[in-house]
């Protein structure tokens, strides 16, 4: 080799663009998904959420929540921000209508309790007293909620949720028939007045927080938007009257449907345990607290995350 191609060789390999660096590779998170024994429900094991969500993982959760309907995190000892973030990825985020009951510093985050400090509940003691989709009073009712276990009792605080599909799918075919095609009203009032009377959870709302619950009317049946299953929508909190129909006529339809709905083989039934985060979806189920004796503190976070308009 003469001098003079040695040295254009060199002088190529010093001018060559520098090598592209390597992919960054999406480890992500070792976790197990395992079905519950029950009608619905997941639980997941393995998985810390306040460490950041790969999108690979984000994925798998978010199949589990639509194939299972609700998502049981385990062993979650994160902080509010940390739960706040993991929901607002999920999507937008409601602002309940008792902001009374807002965690301070953080308004998204609603305290479930039936602690009372200073002669005042920190928090929503009667939540979920009857069965219910959250915020199915509102134009836009949620998608899910999240519930994290700060504090539970020793004894009670259990959470039941009624798979709506399921509801529907069993529903006799007469019924299916008559209840298909028609709406309802949905009011966040409907049962208020009966719950100020059995507890000391509930204020009386001032003027713009009614503004911001007036009723609307949703389908009886809706279809879930991401998987296209039809589901029943009603529910006895929140549901007042069939539309287009005659109170006796509506009255009947309705009992019947709430009954059908939370039948035993459409329930589970969650023990809640240590620092458990519950993801599960109100356009798929239905929910109740159990309730617990009432020397016995419970504290709960609850994130709530916007849906679209039913169809």
């Amino acid at each position: 080799m003469t001098p003079a191609t040695a040295h254009a060789i060199v002088s190529r390999q010093q001018s060559a663009p520098p090598a592209a660096a390597p992919a960054l590779i999406d480890a992500g998170q070792d976790f197990e998904i395992r079905a519950l024994n029950a009608p619905l429900g997941a639980e997941v094991l393995g998985l810390d959420l306040s460490r950041p969500l790969s999108d690979s993982d984000f994925a798998r959760i978010h199949r589990a929540h639509l194939d299972y309907h609700v998502v049981v995190f385990r062993d979650q000892q994160i902080s509010p921000s940390q739960q706040i973030d993991f929901s607002r990825r999920i999507g937008p985020l409601q602002i309940h209508v008792l902001h009374q009951f807002q965690l301070r510093g953080h308004p998204e985050v609603l305290v479930v309790s039936n602690v009372v400090e200073n002669g005042k509940p920190i928090g929503l003691g009667d939540a979920g007293h009857f069965w219910h989709s959250d915020l199915s009073y509102k134009e836009k009712p949620s998608l899910g909620s999240l519930l994290h276990a700060r504090e539970l009792p020793a004894e009670g605080g259990d959470t039941l949720f009624a798979n709506m599909h399921l509801a529907w799918d069993t529903l006799p075919a007469e019924l299916q028939r008559a209840v298909d095609g028609l709406y309802a009203e949905h009011t966040y009032l409907a049962r208020y007045a009966e719950l100020q009377q059995r507890s000391p959870w509930r204020p009386n709302l001032r003027p713009e927080q009614i503004a911001q619950v007036q009723p609307v009317l949703q389908p009886v049946v809706r279809t879930h938007p991401e998987t296209g299953r039809k589901a029943l929508f009603v529910s006895e909190h929140f549901t007042t009257r069939i539309a287009g129909l005659p109170e006796d006529e509506s009255r009947g339809l309705l009992d019947r449907l709430f009954a059908h709905s939370v039948r035993p083989e459409h329930v589970y039934r969650h023990q809640w345990q240590s620092h458990d985060l519950v993801f599960w979806d109100n356009r798929s189920l239905l929910h109740l607290a159990a309730g617990c004796p009432g020397h016995l503190r419970r504290v709960m976070y609850r994130t709530t995350i916007e849906g679209d308009v039913p169809r």
